[in-house]
């Protein structure tokens, strides 16, 4: 019997049918959607006079168009307002399960699906959002599709989708005290480019990945959409059992059992062959910042923007334009320079342990006088949690407020903009041109050095914090 690789076993036995030198007909176990790109495939299913085929497979939650404060209140922004109010009713019309604002689960979409325990190894998932991805840590294929897909998905279970190739990503060895799965992530989207990852499906092992907790494991395959790559999974074992044990939507009693049982056959078999592997040391990798605009750009916190002879001649003039946006020089390190915000949130780094990363940082510590800091939970549970452990009361003490769940400043749709200019160390997942705000200048890091910049005012390796 021929060796299979994780990816291959869960996409081969959820394809319906094959398209003869075309797609596969894939079915799909969960489908998570927001109030952003569902409205127009809600839109073509009542054109087509069509209902949701099984609305139990699907569910949904209000997060990208949110203020982050007030919630209690009517939402200020008109077109936010009509956006959450259309999802509303289209779930109410369709029979979908919502959480909406101020519902105790709701949160950012990619938060609340591993928390309730929704998202469950072996499945196949998808939303209309590209971070979909993040799900793959449980060891199932999660992927982002297009708002034609949604209304696909909607309308028969299953979507028409290319299988992609197979690569091999591992990370073996142990990682400093003051490198995260964020810092893993940046390490080897530099290495291997914005784009080094197209076409392809990764799975992240070895020692380093195993190692992680689960909340980490979720930044990693979070981020690989950031490679390239059409998504990424880590295979299931202990700690993603203990991780789902006893939350709101896992198996129960003889059904964890079944569940678990599972579970343990989830993965890529011994003699699996992948189309590429690539292999990374965790004592390589240090705190990472990105400096341009694409994830790619990034390099170790103490180290030196590329010269212009390190870039090949095809990319120069890109190059030079991500620095002239940036206000950067070839060459020049980071350490040191001044900011304006920190921002820590999103569905990268959203999650209690995040928050908890972050708060142990400034703890004891003062928020320079000049930054302006948000810290977004990724969902109602994370802020009630954050509440409960007293890390509210400590990010208080160093001033620093603890805002209510949403995307918030990870993409400039609501009201969490960074202003033009600015400089922004960013939790979040992407520093294109525009992405925080018009103008405004992201720089990617892990919790602990946008902590480490908060409390200084100024880029600083977390080393010299901990």
């Amino acid at each position: 019997m021929k060796a299979k690789t994780l990816f291959d076993k869960i996409w081969d036995s959820h394809v319906v049918s094959s398209i003869p030198e075309g797609p596969d007909v894939l079915y799909i176990d969960k489908h998570l959607i927001h109030e952003v790109t569902s409205p127009q495939a809600f839109t073509g299913l009542e054109q087509r006079n069509l209902s949701v085929f099984r609305p139990g497979k699907t569910v949904a939650t209000a997060d990208h168009n949110v203020p982050t404060q007030n919630q209690h209140l009517p939402i200020q922004d008109e077109l936010s307002r009509l956006q959450v109010q259309t999802l509303i009713d289209n779930c109410k019309n369709h029979s979908i399960k919502l959480y909406g604002l101020n519902h105790p689960y709701n949160g950012i979409v990619h938060v609340i699906g591993p928390e309730l325990g929704l998202t469950q190894p072996g499945m196949t998932i998808v939303c209309g959002d590209s971070h979909t991805s993040t799900h793959g840590a449980f060891g199932n294929i999660a992927f982002g599709i297009g708002t034609s897909e949604v209304e696909m998905v909607m309308a028969s279970q299953c979507v028409l989708q290319a299988k992609p190739k197979k690569m091999k990503i591992t990370i073996d060895g142990n990682l400093d005290k003051a490198v995260s799965s964020k810092d893993i992530i940046l390490y080897i989207i530099s290495k291997i480019s914005a784009s080094g990852g197209t076409g392809y499906f990764i799975e992240f092992a070895g020692s380093a990945i195993t190692s992680l907790s689960m909340e980490s494991r979720m930044t990693v395959c979070n981020m690989s959409i950031e490679m390239g790559a059409r998504g990424g999974l880590i295979a299931p074992d202990f700690t993603t059992y203990e991780y789902l044990k006893g939350r709101e939507f896992s198996p129960e009693a003889e059904n964890w059992d079944h569940a678990l049982a599972e579970w343990k056959e989830l993965k890529s078999d011994k003699n699996a062959l992948f189309d590429k592997e690539w292999n990374f040391n965790a004592e390589d990798i240090r705190p990472m910042i990105t400096y341009g605009t694409n994830p790619g750009m990034g390099m170790s916190i103490t180290g030196n923007i590329p010269q212009l002879n390190f870039i090949t001649e095809e990319s120069r003039a890109s190059f030079q334009k991500s620095l002239n946006y940036m206000g950067f020089e070839p060459g020049s390190e980071l350490i040191g320079k001044k900011v304006d915000y920190v921002f820590v949130g999103s569905c990268t780094n959203g999650r209690i342990e995040d928050i908890r990363a972050f708060t142990n940082m400034v703890k004891g510590r003062k928020k320079a006088n000049w930054i302006t800091a948000w810290i977004v939970p990724g969902s109602k549970k994370v802020e009630k949690q954050a509440k409960e452990e007293g890390l509210e009361s400590i990010l208080n003490d160093a001033g620093f407020e603890l805002r209510q769940p949403g995307c918030s400043a990870c993409l400039a749709m609501n009201d969490d903009k960074i202003p033009e200019g600015k400089y922004s160390v960013s939790t979040s997942n992407r520093n294109f041109e525009g992405r925080q705000g018009p103008g405004a200048r992201t720089l990617l890091a892990s919790p602990l050095t946008a902590a480490a910049a908060a409390v200084t005012g100024k880029i600083t390796d977390p080393s010299d914090l901990i």
